[in-house]
C-alpha cells in the first residue's frame, strides 16, 4: 500500500469520526430532554424552522456523509472537466459538503433564513428558487473554470471538485434584502439589505488571511448574482401580475456604496432595459404602465415591506408565547 492511500485511509476515517461525533452530540442533546420540552421545542419551531427546511438540513448531512467514499466526490461535486457526460453535479454539487464545518454553518443559515423567507414565498417558491439558484450558480462556476483555464491552461481549474450549499444561501441573503430591507438586525446593528453586500466582503477579507477560502469566492458571488436575477426578472408576483421587482430599492447598484451607484447603474443600463422592457410590454395585461406610482414607493415594495413586516411581527408574538409559556411551567415546578 502506497504512502498515498494510507493518507486517504487517515482522512477517510477521520472525517468519519467528526461525522459521528457531530451526530452523536446532536442525538445526546435530544436524550437529555423530557417529552414535556421536545413538545415546547416543536412549537418553537413550528412557526419558524419550517419542515422543508429541516428536510434540507438532512440532505446536507446525508450528502456530507456520503462524500466520504472516496469515489463519490468525483460524480457529485462540481468537476469542469467530467460535467460532460455527468450532468447531474450542477445540481448535486449545491447539496454537498466536504466539511463538517461547512455542514454546521450553513444548516444554521439555512433554518434561520428559512425561517423568515418561506412563510412569505411559500413552500413551492422557496423551493423552486433553491432549485433556479442552484443551477444557475454551478452553470456559472462550470462556464467560468472552462474559461480560465482556456486563459491559463492550468487543468486545476478542470479537475478541482466544487461543491456546497453556500451559494444557495448567499441567493437566500438576497431575498432578505428584498422583504425586509430596513430591519435592523440587533446583535450587527446594521440594516438587512446589507447582509449580501457583507457577506462577500467578509469572505473577500478572509480569502487573504486563509488563502483555502478563496475557493468559496466564485460560489458566494455567483450565488448572490443569480439569487437577485431571479429576484428581480423571473419570481412571479400573483397579487400584482406581474415578474419580478422593479423597484429601485432593489436595483443592482443597491448592493453597493451610495456614491458607487452612480457607476454601476451606467453599467447595468443596457441590461436593465432589455429584461425591464419584456416585462412591461402592453400584451402583459398589466393594470398600470409605469412601475412607479405617484408616491415614495412603488406598489411591490409597499406590499413586500408590508409581508416582511407581518411574517415579524407573527414570529414575535410566538417567541412572546413560548417564552409566556417557559416561565408558568418554570414557576410550577418551583
Amino acid at each position: 500500500m502506497t504512502e498515498v492511500s494510507k493518507n486517504r485511509i487517515v482522512n477517510l476515517f477521520g472525517e468519519f469520526n467528526r461525522t459521528a461525533w457531530f451526530i452523536e452530540l446532536l442525538i445526546s442533546c435530544f436524550r437529555t430532554m423530557g417529552a414535556s420540552q421536545l413538545l415546547g421545542v416543536a412549537m418553537n419551531i413550528n412557526p419558524g424552522f419550517t419542515k422543508l427546511c429541516k428536510g434540507l438540513a438532512v440532505v446536507l448531512i446525508g450528502g456530507h456523509i456520503v462524500v466520504q467514499i472516496p469515489t463519490a466526490v468525483s460524480y457529485l461535486a462540481l468537476i469542469p472537466a467530467k460535467t460532460i457526460p455527468f450532468g447531474w453535479n450542477l445540481i448535486t454539487a449545491g447539496f454537498i459538503e466536504q466539511t463538517i464545518y461547512g455542514v454546521v454553518i450553513n444548516i444554521v443559515g439555512l433554518l434561520f433564513v428559512g425561517r423568515m423567507l418561506e412563510p412569505i414565498w411559500g413552500e413551492r417558491e422557496f423551493l423552486k428558487f433553491i432549485f433556479v439558484v442552484n443551477l444557475l450558480t454551478s452553470f456559472c462556476i462550470f462556464t467560468a473554470a472552462i474559461s480560465m483555464y482556456y486563459f491559463t491552461r492550468e487543468e486545476i481549474y478542470l479537475y478541482k471538485p466544487i461543491s456546497g450549499f453556500q451559494g444557495i444561501l448567499s441567493g437566500l441573503l438576497v431575498g432578505i434584502k428584498q422583504i425586509v430591507p430596513d430591519h435592523e438586525l440587533s446583535f450587527l446593528k446594521i440594516k438587512a439589505k446589507w447582509l449580501p453586500s457583507l457577506v462577500i466582503l467578509f469572505a473577500v477579507a478572509v480569502s487573504f488571511l486563509v488563502t483555502e477560502t478563496a475557493a468559496y469566492l466564485p460560489t458566494l458571488i455567483c450565488g448572490t448574482y443569480m439569487g437577485w436575477i431571479y429576484l428581480r426578472y423571473w419570481q412571479r408576483k400573483p397579487e400584482t401580475n406581474m415578474k419580478g421587482d422593479p423597484s429601485d430599492e432593489f436595483a443592482f447598484s443597491t448592493f453597493f456604496p451610495v456614491f458607487l451607484r452612480p457607476l454601476i447603474d451606467s453599467a447595468a443600463k443596457i441590461f436593465e432595459r432589455m429584461l425591464c422592457g419584456r416585462r412591461l410590454e402592453p400584451s402583459q395585461d398589466y393594470s398600470f404602465v409605469d412601475t412607479t406610482l405617484p408616491g415614495p414607493e412603488s406598489l411591490e415594495a409597499s406590499r413586500r415591506r408590508e409581508r416582511g413586516a407581518r411574517a415579524l411581527e407573527e414570529r414575535l408574538l410566538a417567541a412572546e408565547r413560548l417564552k409566556a409559556e417557559q416561565t408558568k411551567r418554570e414557576v410550577g415546578n418551583v
